[in-house]
Order: C-alpha cells, then structure tokens, then sequence
C-alpha cells in the first residue's frame, strides 16, 4: 500500500465496502439524510443530496428506500437524528488520522474510537490538530485497461476544470477543486469514459512512512476504525512499501 497513490487508499477501503455491503446501506442512508436535513429534500437543488443519491443508486440501493431516507431528513417521516462529527488523531509512528463521523450517539461513539486508538498505539486528539495536514479535493480515478485515450482523457478533464490528471502505473488520478468536481465527473460519464472511483475526500498534503510493528498496528487501527458504523470514512497520511 502505497500513500503516494490516492488510489491505494481508496482501493483498500472499497474492498471493505464490499465486503460489508449491509454497512454501505446504511452510511449511505445516513448521509442522504443528513444532506436533506442541510439543504432540503430536492437534488437539482441540493448538490450534497445529489451526490448522496447517486452514490446509493451506484450501490443499488432501492428508490424506495432512497425516498424515505429523503423524507426522514426533510422531517415528512419521523426524525433523522443524526449529527456529524470530526474527529482527529494520531496512529503509530505519528501517522495523522481523520474521521467523520455520523452518529446518533456522541458519547457512545467517542468512548469506542478512543479504546480504538488507544489499543492500537495511536491516541485521540484535540480537534484541528491534524486536519491542516489534509485538503479537500474531489478524486476520480480511471483504469487504464478500459481503453481510454490519456489524451482524450486529459483535455475532457482539463476543460470541465480539473486541477490536474495523473497516471499511475494502472489508473489515471482526475484532480479537482471540490466545487468543480460534479462538473468534471458528468463531463467525463457524458464522454462515456467509465469510472472506478468519484468521490469528494481530504487528501493528504505529505506523507509519513511507516513499516514493522508500526505498518502492522497501522493497519489493524484502520480496519477496526472503518468496522465502526458510526464511521463513515477514515484518512491518514501514512505510506508504506507494500
């Protein structure tokens, strides 16, 4: 696992997703509730809701249950009591972490990620104390083997207002500001280019690399923090050679 590449990352977590299907459900459930209850229950009008919904269509979660996460939100069927949370700390070896968070239970939530931290040596801290090392970027990721032209691909990305297009070893990376990525990832879907991976997420700005003891606790803080239901995604800035 490489953190140079942001796709390793997100390679890792959405092996997890897929394996914890039941859990995706409801994450997304909560964040279309929570973007109605921001901004209200229509799409067109509500980017963050737009987004949520597309994410949960992409999961092939049934209409039905996307309108009645809607009207929950909206207050038209009971009350989503959900809030959302940030919460930062450090993993072994200083690697920064962060996670947000949507429970309906702030005390609850905060008691199990600190046993988390604590058990696998790294610990809770105060809140803007790693966020700094972090910048929200909208990330999607492209695969070679399907075919696309790195040309094409560049110039379609580049004039929707991509910040910038890099090629790895199997993908290509589409950067871009967060208020501009919708208009990237419609432009890029419209020109019939498939993508692996769309999504708004907090990139780290450098990065710390870890190995031993270390690399192995990391990772076993990372998969009990994202085992958590509460958690809806988990950061670091951590790199490794594997």
């Amino acid at each position: 696992m490489s953190g140079h590449s942001k796709w390793a990352t997100i390679k890792r977590k959405k092996a997890k997703v897929d394996a914890a299907r039941g859990k995706v459900f409801t994450q997304l459930g909560k964040e279309i509730i929570l973007a109605a209850k921001a901004g209200g229950g229509d799409p067109d009008n509500n980017l963050r809701l737009k987004n949520a919904v597309a994410k949960a269509k992409e999961a092939n979660i049934p209409n039905d249950n996307i309108q009645r996460a809607i009207m929950k939100g909206t207050g038209e069927l009971g009350s989503g009591n959900f809030e959302e949370i940030v919460y930062e700390g450090y993993g072994p070896g200083g690697v920064a972490v962060m996670l947000e968070i949507m429970t309906d239970n702030r005390n609850r939530t905060a008691g199990e990620i600190r046993h988390l931290f604590s058990r696998y040596g790294g610990n809770l801290g105060e809140s803007g104390c790693v966020s700094w090392m972090f910048e929200k970027k909208g990330l999607i990721v492209v695969e070679k083997d399907t075919g696309v032209d790195e040309d094409d691909l560049l110039l379609a990305a580049l004039d929707a207002g991509a910040e910038d297009v890099k090629s790895e070893e199997d993908i290509f990376e589409i950067i871009t500001d967060p208020d501009s990525f919708e208009a990237v990832r419609e432009e890029l879907s419209g020109k019939g280019i498939k993508l692996s991976e769309a999504d708004v997420s907090m990139i780290p700005k450098t990065t710390v690399k870890i190995e031993g003891v270390q690399e192995d606790q990391m990772m076993k803080l990372l998969d009990a923090l994202e085992d958590l239901d509460d958690v809806d995604e988990v950061y670091s800035n951590f790199e490794t050679d594997q």
